[in-house]
Order: structure tokens, then sequence, then C-alpha cells
């Protein structure tokens, strides 16, 4: 599948040899949604779930990137930053002219403005989840934010 991107005045176009999965959405209530981008072992491509998941304060990915291959691109964002979650595989990361290494369990949080791209550089397909949100947005978390509550489980 051919990709056409619009940059600025700048068109960029590149192949996609992999499949773009669907969310499949699970079931939802009045305030969550439960979807799936199915199994993560065979897992091909990006598949975005804001839309599938409703949500409203991030946006969330899955992509995977087969051996030796990266992102056909570096991006930028004006407001969000975006935090990369290494689920399996390695790779190198780059923001801006500094290169890393990254592996299983990597987190990596990219700042507006810093241009990024990824690259895999193990055998196996590097997995990985991508959360943009928007910059200096959290007002509270876990600490601050949560409360116990006191509920009968049903699990």
């Amino acid at each position: 599948m051919q990709v056409e991107f619009s940059l600025s005045n700048a068109k960029i176009l590149f192949n996609l040899n992999y499949r773009n999965y669907e969310s499949i959405k699970i079931n939802a209530g009045d305030k969550f949604a439960h979807v799936s981008v199915g199994n993560l072992q065979h897992f091909e491509g990006k598949q975005f779930v804001k839309e599938a998941t409703e949500a409203n304060s991030c946006e969330i990915s899955f992509g995977s990137l087969p051996s030796g291959e990266s992102v056909p691109f570096f991006h930028t964002h004006e407001n969000n930053e975006e935090n990369y979650i290494i689920l399996s595989g390695s790779g190198k990361f780059q923001v801006n002219d500094s290169v890393f290494d990254i592996s299983e369990g990597s987190v990596v949080r990219v700042s507006t403005h810093c241009d990024r791209c990824l690259k895999c550089t193990s055998d196996a397909p590097m997995l990985y989840l991508c959360i943009q949100a928007k910059e200096n947005s959290l007002g509270g978390y876990t600490l601050d934010d949560a409360a116990i509550t006191e509920r009968v489980s049903l699990l």
C-alpha cells in the first residue's frame, strides 16, 4: 500500500508492505470502552485507537516495525508530547540529533517541537505503544488524583 503524507509544502510517499489492523470494539458502557487490536504476537503495521475508544484526552497507537525497518519519516508535534513504550524487540531512537538504543521495557518521552524517528535493529519485529497527549496538561496523577473506593468485587 502506498501512503502519501503532506507535511508543510513537502509530500512524502512511502510504501507500507504490512497490514494495518482495525480496532475491534468488544464492549462499551456509559463511561468506558473496551477495544482490541488482536493478538500482539501477530500484529503488524500501525493502529490508532482513539476513535474506537472515544478517548478525549490522549491518542494511543500500537506499532510494529519489521527487522531492519524504520518509521519512514521524521515528525514533530506542535502541542502534544509522545511517550513510546517498547513492548518487544530492540532498536534505535532518534530525537533531533541524539540517537540512543531502545529495547523491551524502554520508555521514551519526546517533547513538542522535537523531530523523532525509530528503527528496529532486532531480528524479531519491534512492537511499541505510543501515547500522545497535550504537553503540560496533567493536572493530577495517581498519588494526587486517585481515591480508594469501596465496592464489591465482581471479578
